[in-house]
């Protein structure tokens, strides 16, 4: 693609020579110190606030405060993403690829993410989290008023660094992921099979609503896509959460539907490998690895959607197994798949989510003419906006048997406790989903404002455009690496619900930001079914709702920080 320059090219160089040592010129490290101080100050004023019996957070008092707390959610979210950009930069640049485009996202972004934390944070699309919302409006005065501070603030913010961001993308250039020798592989081979296999036939699958074709998930178990972080042992890769969020990403960048493909074998594989049975490992794993068995997740009821302590679809203990009668909703590739991790309530004496167990339910695969041919069970499809190629059902239960050795672990009661053990990896990555997502309508959106030409130029030589499309990719870089960053905290072993759900809450806002933008960059067009925009438009809604609504993630978030270990 051709380099188009938005602005006159001397302003913009000018701007790119002072920041060309910006980890020197600039003290970042020092902004980052002032905002963990601003972060400290907004949860002490919160813990007061909530502050129960023993000191601990009083739930009632916590819900009351509901909009302090995700305040509090949205800035630490915002220290930590910053935080996770500096590491990023400083990699980059100790390895000498800290270029022109990395420098400037760098730039923008903490500007960007400075300047929110200093006077409000956007939560949604008409809720903004001022500073006195968190008690912290003096305090906030003075991180603005910090030089280190209020230096980035000016430089990200100059409209130089913008228009030069935007034509680094118009050639093609959206930054340096940090991905090591291995990733850097990983990311490209499924990229390539994202443009060549996935990318030319997207927006049909889209449009006719159809199933991503069965020889595109051939060949994606043939890269090991299924198996990606179930253990070698059991016939997988044995790979990280990093591998699969940047396989999730290059993949989602093409087609969401695809970069969800390995979603329910990467949960049932985690539930299997971790408190499975040794037979039920032996017996499932290999075949989730292989593709074999396409598994897929069977939680969510009618009544029932993060409130998962109270669902009712019961599982009654006869003769050598349960038969399970209920409902359950929002079953994602319900019809094409092979095994449900089935969440039944064992005990009806417990109402709580005690009660619950996890099942592994086989069945078998349907079609499109007859989806559920297993007796004892009966659904229809959910047909949505978006998020199309693995379809979504309704399915009602009727004494529908499962053995007893498919009671994962061999355990009752202990449903709930397996389920949040996969919280965490579920939600890195959706957040690597949103990425993908984002990162497709950006370059949907970059692509169109390089060739579409009005009023004798073309569109991103408005600002008004280029703006949008630096803003985007320097936010996207900067996600990015809040996403890899919970992905080694968990490879780590170490807890991270907290750092989950602040990468899947400042993804789905990208992701839907990115494409919203982008369809107005498109004009009239965008909101045609044959653009592609479009359908980034209507994938990317969904992001804040799966795997935990935007409100939940904070939620979760606020109660974390508010935690001794925090």
């Amino acid at each position: 693609m051709a380099r188009v320059k938005p602005i006159d090219a001397a302003p913009a160089a000018g701007i790119i020579r002072e920041m060309n040592s910006p980890l020197e010129t600039f003290q970042p490290r020092a902004a980052l110190a002032a905002l963990d101080r601003l972060v400290a100050a907004a949860r002490a004023r919160l813990a007061d606030a909530v502050a129960g019996q023993g000191g601990a957070p009083d739930t009632a008092k916590l819900e009351a405060r509901q909009r302090q707390a995700h305040g509090l959610a949205w800035l630490a979210a915002h220290a930590r993403a910053l935080a996770a950009l500096q590491d990023w930069a400083e990699a980059l640049a100790a390895a000498g690829r800290f270029g022109e485009t990395e420098r400037l996202q760098h730039a923008i972004a903490f500007s960007e993410y400075l300047s929110r934390a200093a006077y409000g944070l956007p939560m949604g699309q008409s809720e903004i989290a001022r500073p006195h919302d968190l008690g912290i409006a003096a305090e906030a005065a003075a991180f603005a008023a910090d030089p280190a501070v209020a230096a980035l603030i000016a430089a990200g913010a100059a409209p130089e660094a913008r228009a030069a961001l935007a034509a680094r993308l118009a050639d093609g250039d959206f930054g340096d992921p940090g991905d090591g020798e291995e990733g850097a592989l990983m990311r490209g081979s499924f990229a390539r099979f994202a443009a060549e296999r996935v990318a030319p036939h997207a927006q049909a699958w889209h449009r006719d609503d159809a199933l991503i074709p069965d020889s595109v998930l051939a060949a994606l178990a043939e890269l090991g896509l299924f198996g990606l972080t179930i253990p070698a042992a059991q016939g997988g890769l044995g790979l990280g959460k990093r591998a699969l969020c940047i396989v999730t990403e290059a993949l989602s960048a093409a087609h969401l539907g695809v970069g969800s493909l390995g979603t329910r074998a990467e949960i049932a594989g985690e539930l299997i490998a971790g408190a499975g049975t040794a037979d039920q490992k032996a017996r499932f794993l290999p075949g989730i690895a292989s593709g074999a068995i396409l598994p897929t997740a069977v939680f969510t009821e009618p009544d029932v959607g993060s409130d998962l302590a109270h669902l009712k679809t019961r599982a009654r203990r006869v003769d050598g197994g349960y038969l399970v009668t209920g409902a359950k909703t929002w079953i994602t590739h319900g019809a094409r798949s092979d095994l449900m991790t089935l969440l039944v309530r064992t005990d009806p004496k417990e109402p709580g989510h005690r009660g619950l167990s996890m099942l592994l339910a086989e069945k078998p695969r349907g079609t499109p003419d007859e989806p559920f041919p297993a007796k004892g069970m009966r659904g229809g499809e959910i047909r949505t906006l978006g998020y199309r190629g693995l379809k979504e059902y309704d399915i009602a239960f009727e004494d529908f048997p499962v053995p007893a050795e498919n009671l994962l672990g061999g355990e009752e009661g202990a449903g709930f406790r397996q389920l949040m053990a996969t919280f965490e990896s579920a939600r890195i990555q959706t957040a690597a989903r949103a990425v993908g997502v984002a990162q497709g309508a950006l370059a949907a959106a970059v692509e169109y404002a390089t060739t579409r030409r009005q009023f004798g130029k073309p569109l991103i030589a408005f600002p008004r455009v280029s703006d949008k499309l630096a803003l985007i990719a320097a936010e996207l870089q900067t996600v990015r690496q809040l996403t890899m960053a919970a992905c080694d905290a968990k490879d780590a072993g170490r807890r991270s619900d907290v750092e989950a759900g602040m990468a899947k809450l400042l993804a789905a806002r990208l992701a839907w930001a990115a494409a919203d933008d982008g369809l107005q960059i498109h004009g009239g067009i965008g909101y045609a079914e044959e653009t592609p925009i479009s359908r980034w438009l209507v994938d990317a809604r969904i992001l804040n709702i799966f795997e935990g609504a935007g409100e939940i993630q904070a939620q979760v978030i606020a109660r974390g920080l508010l935690s001794p270990r925090n």
